[in-house]
């Protein structure tokens, strides 16, 4: 997808991380921005810097979750800008734990926001992409799924995480073979899946907007407060900043580039997986942390 200028990109989760960075690169690219996220106070921050930069921005607060929700951001879009060519499903929580002390209220908190607001985003956005290309001889559009390293590997304590960002590559890979199916000649409408690794967004405080009833009635287990912990040392240690991971799903979708990894040197981890998988070998430790989780479960209890 070569030209962005004057297009529509629309974005979930953009009141904070990604979300807000994307809007960001999608502005300096000449892209008008539909903005979507469940706290209206970061939404209207991230309006308030595009618009400073000189785009333009619709807002739309809501819970990505729910499939209304992504039919009013589908609306938006058209009615104010008459198109769509990015989508950016994005919006994304964490949730940590041993997998079976997450509790009902975590397991539907974490796949309705990370897992059905990409169900909804793909449903909604997919056939209206493919309309406006069939009306529009150049009309581009390119949808981009956000997941995870956790979508390519299964580390221990983040059980719902994991489930969450592996779908998402499951959805994005078939969406990818379904796109190719229905396109004859090149493809005007694409994907991609980003897999980022750790990167400061703020996702390990992503509880603070956890819906009132979604929220836990018991104390967080040991396990709880240690994935926490570890989550939070994790992505504020990281080194590539948001921005950077803006700039780098830009370059892929200008490369029509599926698979988005930010972070090379974790493959080796990700072909450790595959090869444990096709030698029927069980599973080894993608990350070596053993030694380092059941210390801190035991002073944690």
């Amino acid at each position: 997808m070569k030209n962005l200028n004057a297009g529509v990109a629309v974005i979930t989760g953009a009141g904070s991380g990604f979300g807000r960075e994307f809007a960001l690169a999608a502005t300096q690219r000449g892209m008008r921005v539909v903005l979507s996220d469940i706290q209206p106070g970061a939404l209207d921050e991230t309006a308030h810097l595009v618009r400073n930069a000189g785009g333009t921005a619709a807002c739309v607060v809501g819970d990505v979750s729910r499939a209304e929700h992504a039919s009013l951001l589908a609306d938006t879009a058209m009615q104010q800008f008459g198109t769509v060519n990015l989508v950016f499903n994005n919006a994304g929580v964490g949730s940590g734990g041993l997998v079976w002390e997450n509790t009902l209220k975590d397991w539907e908190w974490v796949l309705g926001v990370n897992l059905w607001g990409v169900i909804h985003g793909v449903r909604t956005f997919t056939p209206l992409m493919l309309k406006l290309a069939q009306d529009n001889p150049n009309y581009e559009g390119h949808i981009i799924n956000t997941s995870s390293m956790a979508g390519l590997l299964s580390p221990q304590l983040l059980g719902a995480y994991n489930v969450s960002k592996h779908a998402v590559v499951a959805l994005s890979e078939t969406l990818y073979h379904d796109l190719g199916a229905v396109q004859s000649g090149a493809r005007r409408v694409d994907c991609s899946v980003l897999c980022p690794a750790f990167v400061p967004t703020g996702i390990s405080q992503s509880h603070r907007a956890r819906p009132a009833d979604l929220q836990n009635d018991v104390s967080p287990t040991a396990s709880m407060k240690v994935a926490q912990e570890m989550t939070h040392r994790a992505v504020t240690s990281g080194k590539l900043t948001a921005a950077d991971v803006a700039r780098l799903t830009f370059e892929a979708i200008s490369a029509r580039q599926f698979y988005i990894f930010t972070h090379p040197k974790i493959m080796a981890t990700v072909k450790i997986r595959l090869d444990d998988i096709a030698n029927l070998s069980n599973p080894r430790d993608p990350f070596g942390l053993k030694e380092e989780v059941r210390p801190n479960l035991q002073r944690a209890e």
